[in-house]
């Protein structure tokens, strides 16, 4: 048992050091494009006026910021939509919960009630065979054997 935790918990070591390296070769991909797109932009400007240079930098930068802007809108929307998703789930969730206490209360009420009808009757029980047993001798015999079994 020791040697299997101890595996899995290996196994979930690797899974997570790929899972991370996975991600920091993606870093590294989009940053060596985004290192293209710049070098390609800066060869552009390079023979433009230092004005023209500026104002090419600042029509680079409004395109990438809209772009950053669209794809901030969209993460928006999916996470309004996730929310409003959940929140329709944790209604659902709560009136279940609400339904499964108030039978439980019910369930717990029926028992008391159960419970209350069963100690009545076994008082009553009691209190009606309390006494001598009057029975004739010939039924004796029928009388012990009921009792044994």
């Amino acid at each position: 048992p020791f040697l299997r935790l101890l595996e899995a918990q290996l196994q979930d070591e690797r899974r997570e050091h790929k899972e991370e390296v996975e991600a920091l070769q993606n870093q590294v991909d989009a940053m060596k494009e985004e290192l293209e797109r710049q070098q390609q932009a800066f060869l552009q400007t390079l023979p433009l006026s230092p004005e023209a240079q500026v104002e090419f930098g600042l029509q680079q930068e409004i395109t990438r910021l809209t772009n950053e802007n669209l794809d901030l809108k969209e993460l928006l929307e999916k996470l309004e939509k996730n929310e409003k998703k959940l929140k329709k789930q944790q209604k659902i969730y709560m009136k279940k919960v609400q339904d499964f206490e108030a039978s439980q209360d019910t369930i717990s009420a029926e028992r008391r009630q159960k419970e209350q009808n069963m100690q009545v009757a076994v008082q009553r029980k009691e209190k009606d065979f309390q006494g001598m047993l009057e029975y004739y001798k010939e039924d004796e015999p029928l009388l012990i054997r009921n009792l044994i079994t």
